[in-house]
């Protein structure tokens, strides 16, 4: 145990920020670099190395969050990396990206502030790379056989790691110019600089893994040709269906998918893009969604110089204390402000979009909305609370549907769908067709990065399997397995 007072002695503490009005002129990463080390021991200490570490259960991947806690609290960084690489390839993305399921399960948390979890993935992911602890870990021996993995998100990534380092001879395919899949060009740079993935891929590379970006399984080479060169296949594709609002005023020009309007900023980052083809400049941007992904709609358009922002979603404002029932250690729905919310616009709740009003040129200009109240489960219109509010540009952020149908890739290999649309699989990950697996939001549905892991890395076990008739690779969860909630 790190300290057996630490979460008496110790208020929680996490990562400062930049200020705002410096750092919306830039796209660097938000947290004040350094501010973390000095803290984070004490951090640490604050956990109770419980008897029973319900941390374990609100994780997917099942990180051994007391021990890299302990290890942190001592400073032994090493250690506190080999222990947190156990369970997770890739702790940089999640200490950034997810929105922490382990701190909400926090034993701690109970009664006070939980263990800051993900700010002490982070440092110790953080000092590993800079002590050179992260080193690439290629097979001592291949097996002869080959898969592909359809891809190259968190789920294919860490399939594909983990298929290479068993030995098997692994090709990573991407559609798009760069590897990374939505951590690519779905993140904003400011929530996450795109180096951190640059150099776990670089570790991969060295690892013996390959990759083939710009081709695009359905397109650019049939899926059933593509099975016959590989002994195993891994449908790593995700949800990337985005979800219409098909209401009047649709078509007009200025509306787009958050999925148009992200990638471009961050080809911009990527020096592809001199200005964003689509951009929130001297416009009134309204974004529809109150998620994750409407926050870094919200925090894009604020680094791109707009007249205003505003967020809508249709769901009331949460409270900022657990409901009573969304018990501990359940995942509760808590009113959130992220760092895109600290730099302004106004959030609006319980509103539903009615139509949209454009000018003669056919380019938005208005949205008209109504307040909604919940009736039986179901959002109903109440009268009289119908107004309109600039909009020149308006993203839709309102999550994922299933994988994309439209590419042939789903008809061409064969694949049966769930209820749900989503890739059907069995409890070894496998689809219908024989040697063809699914991880990810592909077979899951729209999830978070952690879980995606968590499936990259099970559904390894299970072409392991496939293709040895055994496997020593670790499975976290099973096809079934959902998040601690009520």
């Amino acid at each position: 145990m790190a300290d057996p007072k630490g979460f008496l002695n110790h208020e929680r503490e996490i990562a400062k920020t930049r200020p705002v009005e410096e750092r919306v002129k830039d796209w660097n990463e938000v947290y004040q670099p350094g501010s973390l080390l000095p803290i984070i021991s004490k951090q640490a200490s604050r956990c109770m190395d419980c008897g029973i570490p319900f941390c374990h259960n609100g994780c997917p991947l099942g990180n051994l969050i007391p021990e890299w806690n302990d290890y942190a609290y001592r400073e032994d960084w090493t250690e506190a990396s080999e222990r947190l690489h156990a369970t997770n390839n890739f702790p940089e993305f999640t200490g950034r990206l997810c929105p922490a399921p382990c701190e909400a399960a926090c034993v701690l948390g109970i009664n006070q502030p939980p263990v800051t979890i993900k700010n002490v993935e982070v440092s110790i992911i953080d000092k590993a790379w800079d002590n050179g602890d992260v080193t690439p870990q290629p097979p001592e021996r291949l097996s002869g056989k080959t898969v592909a993995v359809i891809g190259s998100g968190p789920a294919g990534l860490a399939a594909a790691q983990q298929l290479t380092r068993a030995g098997h001879t692994v090709a990573v395919y991407e559609r798009a110019d760069r590897i990374g899949g939505l951590l690519r060009y779905g993140i904003p740079e400011f929530k996450m600089e795109k180096r951190h993935i640059n150099r776990r891929i670089e570790q991969m590379r060295a690892e013996g893994t390959k990759f083939r970006t710009e081709v695009e399984i359905g397109r650019d080479i049939d899926a059933k040709k593509l099975r016959k060169r590989y002994d195993a296949v891994v449908i790593a594709a995700g949800a990337t269906t985005s979800r219409d609002l098909p209401v009047p005023g649709r078509e007009l020009n200025g509306i787009h998918f958050a999925m148009e309007y992200l990638p471009l900023a961050n080809k911009v980052q990527e020096g592809d893009l001199t200005v964003a083809p689509i951009t929130a400049e001297g416009k009134h941007v309204v974004v529809i969604g109150g998620g994750d992904t409407g926050a870094d709609c919200v925090g894009t358009a604020h680094r791109q110089g707009p007249a205003s922002v505003t967020q809508l979603e249709i769901m009331p404002q949460p409270g900022e204390e657990r409901n009573a029932n969304q018990p501990w250690p359940t995942f509760p729905m808590l009113y959130k402000v992220t760092s895109a919310h600290e730099e302004g616009g106004e959030r609006v709740y319980s509103v539903s979009t009615t139509h949209f009003e454009g000018d003669e040129d056919g380019n938005v200009q208005w949205l008209h909305l109504t307040e909604v109240e919940f009736k039986d489960g179901r959002p109903t219109p109440k009268p009289g609370t119908e107004r309109k509010i600039p909009a020149q540009l308006v993203t839709l952020a309102m999550g994922f549907t299933g994988t994309d149908r439209e590419n042939g890739l789903v008809e061409q290999f064969g694949l049966e769908l769930d209820e749900r649309g989503n890739v059907a699989r069995d409890a070894d990950f496998a689809t219908n067709v024989p040697g063809v697996y699914v991880a990810g939001d592909a077979g899951r549905g729209q999830s978070l990065i952690v879980w995606a892991i968590a499936e990259g890395r099970s559904a390894a076990k299970g072409v392991d399997r496939f293709l040895t008739g055994v496997s020593a690779l670790p499975a976290p969860i099973k096809p079934t397995d959902r998040a601690l909630t009520v």
